[in-house]
């Protein structure tokens, strides 16, 4: 099993943006942010720790600005916390080695997918596309798309 954790170099080599959200719990502007209109097949891991967060197959369009997942892929890699700034009492997702601020899940996801909405910062993701996932260290989680690709054909 792969080491996941926050390290010096791995915070020293994210964008001012990425650090802000990351790390100091900040948001990205709505409607502007790198995957809120991905549609490819893929994992988004967390920039800080690598650790694995969501898929592909779990995204969905809510219209809210920012990417939006039914679930995490590991469960155990995502931590929630009660988020009472800005005059709401919100849910806060953090991932757990990385202790990245990652956005907030809510109650309004699609009711047939379970009714979460994760509402995520695209700068707090990195994308590894299907292709990619055995040489970016990712190739146990290539069966999940194949069991897709084959209800696909």
């Amino acid at each position: 099993m792969p080491n996941y954790q926050k390290t010096p170099e791995a915070i020293s080599r994210l964008s001012p943006e990425q650090y802000d959200i990351t790390q100091r719990n900040g948001t990205e502007r709505p409607f502007k942010n790198v995957y809120r209109n991905n549609k490819q097949k893929g994992l988004y891991v967390d920039v800080v720790s690598g650790e694995p967060l969501f898929t592909s197959m779990d995204k969905f369009d809510s219209d809210c600005g920012w990417p939006s997942f039914t679930k995490p892929l590991e469960p155990e890699n995502i931590l929630e916390k009660r988020d009472t700034s800005h005059g709401m009492i919100r849910t806060e997702v953090r991932s757990r080695a990385g202790d990245s601020h990652l956005g907030h899940v809510f109650p309004d996801g699609p009711r047939e997918a379970g009714g979460l909405r994760y509402c995520i910062n695209s700068a707090s993701l990195r994308f590894i596309p299907v292709d990619q996932l055995e040489s970016e260290g990712y190739g146990s989680y290539r069966h999940l798309f194949q069991a897709s690709e084959g209800a696909m054909k």
